[in-house]
């Protein structure tokens, strides 16, 4: 029972007379159609007119008069190129079309800043933009954190936030002064300020920028792996009634228990992205009772029915088919035009089919090279480009989409598809030892020290920079090297580095960036991404990594020592890209390169173990060529120690006291004849030395200050280049002379 409800029971008991029961009458029923979408990102393309349909069609199974449009966010931004060219209007005025009742804020909306959110984009839509847990300074809300419609006479309050983590994935220039809280904690609070209302609403849906991990898992194991969905699911106020989701692109639908009500179930609903699904969930309410009695809940696919018969049937559809006609016709005035060409496809990481922002990409890297090529050149300069792996929002393809010949052309549109975000260009100039503190945090973490639902985000880096990593040591230490143009990276030493706004700012938690000092280059990101394109027609894929996990390598071995050491994940999973079937192991050392062995690869793995040289010492490194990927790593640098010599020494057991004695001694050593020196001593003491001829010396040892009694002598050999040192203990008695 609602508060409301119960309230108003209570009130009406108390002061009015008892009467008999009227006959009991079916209940008063009202069915709310809630139509949710999610993850839009500005999907103006040829299914966009099916979109609509669907939304129409889930609407029409409910009654138009019954039904409410909510976004869980995300509408805008990473957008298709129709829609980005004009800044996102288009899908605005869909969104219009299709009357959209309220969307939840989502991290995408702050973009280009709250200004933007609160101005530009308020102003152009015709819904609401919903955050209960978006404040400023002063402590008022950004934004409405609700709003209230009335549905076949039933009042239904629509509660909106957004992900807590939208610091760390917007450029923090643009929401200085906002304070993001914890979005259930938030809805709840706002629960509780609707409950006080003098006509609290009938029935609380909420709008939530955040989701579940993975859809294909169910809803106790995507809680375990996200403590964001599990306290929504499991601490959202049990007064909200259903929920919508979004953030995480993932499709599911759930019953999920009501907390502090044993057998109840609300629905939790997420439509995966891009218009690909329209959420459906009914609920039946009780005027009488002031309850939701029952619901169903789905995701409907986007509908195959002919873009003419939606038009013809639904009117919101007519209206958005001109939209989405005008904007498609706009963006091929300069979408189609050509500006490369490409020998193969370049694209993002992948895992099972979906993208892998952990994983190093053939588009990530070739971004960064573009970067570093159009910002070395300006004032600003530049030695490094880097990108991060969340502005690269789909791939280039050999067959793609514009131009009259899609094979091998990239079109204006599909290039300014990969980096949508119109990113301003910085050069940051930072120390070696805060770029080595860039790459360490690729393992994510928040300012507030929790760790993100994408915990690793690995950066595109320029084709001039290399490193190894090994994840399995402590957070902070896991790169283990790192070259620019070949040359060991030195922590004292100055680089600027090419990077979007979005970077520069500390965005992604990237906060290494916000240690340097930052220069406005003047460019775009996506302007510096053509240029280079249309330069260096036509691209190809780089197959090989320029970041290598590579674990198991100690930081010393001897001479003649086996060094075995893994190296997990050596092939990429960008498309086309080769299984690798071989490596090669060399070791550089003194100038002088030596090669130790050919060894498999399988599945992407290799573990390979080598013997270096006996008479080999000093600083060295493993270098790994593998193919046919062409990746070749230089692992960290090591020492080799040279190999202890075997000493063996002999003296007579007992000498008078006051004497003198021969130490005999034999050095072998594992790398040829050991020369040198030899020392006998006691303590500190030395007592004789001798030098080796062929291994063998005779030590005349001045045993003249040893008193009577047992004594343990030691014979030490210093070593040679190729021999290590040796010791060995030989013991003597002293004896007193006669007459003493």
């Amino acid at each position: 029972m609602s508060r409301r409800f119960a309230g108003a029971v209570t009130a009406a008991l108390l002061g009015a007379p008892f009467i008999a029961a009227a006959p009991a009458q079916a209940a008063d029923e009202v069915t709310l159609n809630l139509i949710g979408i999610n993850d839009f990102h500005g999907r103006i393309d040829a299914n966009t007119v099916k979109f609509a349909g669907t939304v129409e069609q889930v609407r029409q199974s409910g009654g138009d008069a019954s039904s409410l449009l909510i976004s869980a966010g995300d509408n805008v931004s990473a957008s298709l190129f129709a829609s980005a060219v004009q800044d996102d209007i288009p899908t605005i005025d869909v969104l219009n079309a299709l009357h959209l009742d309220a969307s939840a804020a989502g991290n995408h909306e702050f973009d280009k800043g709250a200004a933007d959110l609160t101005g530009r984009l308020s102003d152009a839509a015709d819904f609401p933009f919903l955050a209960a847990n978006v404040f400023k300074a002063d402590s008022s809300a950004l934004l409405d954190k609700y709003k209230i419609f009335t549905i076949d006479g039933v009042d239904v309050a629509v509660v909106g936030a957004v992900t807590q983590e939208t610091p760390s994935l917007v450029s923090p220039a643009g929401i200085q002064g906002l304070t993001f809280t914890d979005p259930t904690d938030s809805i709840n609070d706002t629960v509780d300020e609707l409950e006080a209302l003098p006509d609290p609403p009938d029935v609380i849906v909420a709008s939530i920028h955040e989701g579940a991990p993975d859809g294909t898992k169910t809803l106790d194991q995507n809680a375990a792996a996200s403590p964001a969905f599990k306290k929504i699911v499991e601490q959202t106020d049990p007064e909200v009634d259903a929920i919508f989701m979004g953030h995480t692109h993932q499709a599911y639908a759930y019953d999920a228990p009501i907390p502090g009500e044993p057998g109840k179930t609300r629905p939790v609903l997420q439509t995966g992205n891009y218009g690909s699904n329209v959420g459906n969930i009914k609920l039946t309410f009780d005027k009488d009772t002031g309850e939701v009695t029952s619901y169903t809940k789905a995701n409907i696919a986007r509908t195959t029915t002919a873009d003419a018969d939606l038009v013809s049937t639904f009117p919101r559809v007519a209206a958005v088919k001109p939209i989405v006609d005008s904007a498609l016709a706009y963006a091929a005035t300069i979408g189609n035009e050509p500006i490369g060409k490409q020998t193969a496809d370049i694209t993002r990481a992948f895992n099972a089919g979906v993208e892998d922002r952990g994983g190093e990409s053939t588009v990530g890297n070739l971004v960064g090279d573009s970067l570093l090529a159009k910002v070395k050149d300006t004032p600003a300069g530049a030695d490094i480009g880097v990108t991060n792996p969340g502005g690269l929002r789909t791939d280039l393809l050999y067959a793609g989409t514009g131009g009259t010949n899609t094979d091998g052309v990239i079109t204006y549109a599909e290039a300014n598809s990969v980096l949508p975000f119109a990113n301003t260009l910085n050069t940051v100039t930072l120390s070696g030892a805060s770029f080595k503190k860039v790459l360490e945090q690729q393992w994510q973490r928040n300012a507030d020290g929790t760790v993100p639902s994408r915990a690793y985000l690995q950066l595109g880096l320029s084709k001039n920079v290399h490193y190894t990593f090994d994840s399995t040591r402590p957070e902070g230490d896991r790169i283990t090297s790192v070259t620019v143009d070949g040359a060991p990276l030195d922590a004292a030493k100055s680089y600027k580095v090419a990077v979007p706004s979005f970077l520069a700012t500390g965005g992604d938690n990237f906060r290494a960036f916000t240690e340097g000092t930052t220069v406005d280059t003047g460019l775009l990101d996506y302007e510096a991404w053509i240029d280079y394109l249309r330069a260096n027609a036509p691209v190809s894929p780089d197959f090989a990594r320029r970041a290598v996990q590579a674990e198991g390598l100690k930081g010393s071995y001897g001479g003649g020592d086996t060094v075995a050491f893994s190296l997990p994940k050596l092939d990429l999973t960008s498309l086309g890209s080769p299984k690798n079937t071989s490596l090669t192991v060399t070791l550089l050392h003194g100038g002088n390169e030596t090669s130790l062995g050919e060894f498999p690869v399988t599945a992407g793995a290799a573990s390979p173990s080598v013997k270096l040289p006996a008479g080999v010492s000093g600083p060295a490194r493993l270098r790994v060529d593998v193919a046919p990927s062409g990746t070749s790593a230089l692992l960290p640098p090591f020492e080799i120690t040279k190999p202890a010599s075997t000493v063996e020494s002999a003296t007579l057991p007992v000498i008078p006291q006051g004497s003198w004695t021969v130490v005999a001694v034999k050095v072998e050593g594992v790398a040829g004849t050991p020369t040198g020196k030899v020392t006998v001593s006691e303590g500190d003491k030395v007592l004789g030395t001798a030098t080796l001829w062929r291994g063998v010396a005779l030590v005349l040892t001045d045993a003249r200050s040893l008193p009577p009694g047992e004594h343990q002598l030691t014979v030490t050999y210093a070593g040679d280049d190729a021999n290590g040192a040796g010791t060995d203990v030989v013991a003597v008695t002293v004896i007193k002379k006669r007459g003493h």
